[in-house]
């Protein structure tokens, strides 16, 4: 995707300037595939522009919580809410989810999150990219946790992260007492080897799924699968 200062969906228009990760394919898959299964309450993790919140408030009619912890992105993102369709049931906290999630409010019904997932790599000299980038700020483990403590019994856990950390993600979330129940490899052209991941977890035990997605064909064309998923999204499908 082009990085323009905006991104026009269809319902909604996400301005982009400040926050340091710009709209991208996989917070769109994302906010796209999150199960809603009526939820009540949504919270989004590191929500930076507020693209995956305003999916979900788009698509469900509940209250939607963000966190952010840069303050320019959490700028952004409540200005984006606020030119929003759904102003009255979005919210954006600035804070680090560390300690958001130690403040024990009514559980939420489903908590999302595209986190940081950079580890161990040359940071940049952009603060606020360096952040939104790299897991120091909000490892694995920490958003697991901070999830299980905030999660209704009956609440759902959804993050998108690249393939190679799928075994680690599903290990740390099995520590924390969640249970694995669709996981959906991302490739990027069919026949090409997964890139990313979207898994869901649930804190009641059942027995997992796994599928796949391909986002382009083999002639580089959208897939009927990806289009048919971002549709009431994308102005172009």
């Amino acid at each position: 995707m082009a990085q323009n200062n905006w991104f026009e969906f269809k319902q909604f228009r996400v301005e982009q300037s400040k926050a340091a990760m710009k709209v991208g394919t996989d917070g769109v898959l994302l906010g796209a595939w999150a199960p809603i299964n009526d939820a009540r309450r949504i919270l989004d993790v590191g929500t930076g522009t507020g693209l995956i919140a305003l999916m979900l408030a788009q698509r469900s009619n509940a209250w939607v919580d963000a966190v952010e912890i840069d303050e320019l992105a959490s700028e952004e993102a409540e200005f984006n809410f606020s030119q929003s369709p759904w102003s009255d049931r979005l919210k954006v906290t600035n804070n680090d989810f560390k300690e958001f999630s130690n403040l024990r409010g009514e559980p939420y019904d489903l908590i999302v999150s595209n986190p940081p997932f950079f580890v161990n790599s040359l940071k940049t000299n952009n603060t606020a990219l360096t952040v939104a980038r790299h897991n120091d700020m909000l490892s694995f483990d920490q958003l697991v946790i901070g999830a299980r403590k905030l999660l209704s019994d009956d609440g759902r856990l959804c993050v998108i992260i690249p393939f190679t950390s799928c075994v680690e993600f599903r290990e740390t979330s099995r520590l924390a007492g969640f249970y694995l129940r669709l996981q959906t490899n991302v490739i990027p052209k069919s026949e090409s080897a997964p890139k990313r991941v979207l898994l869901e977890f649930t804190i009641q035990p059942g027995y997992p799924t796994e599928n796949k997605m391909a986002v382009l064909d083999e002639n580089g064309i959208y897939t009927e699968g990806y289009k048919s998923l971002t549709a009431p999204f994308y102005p172009a499908f």
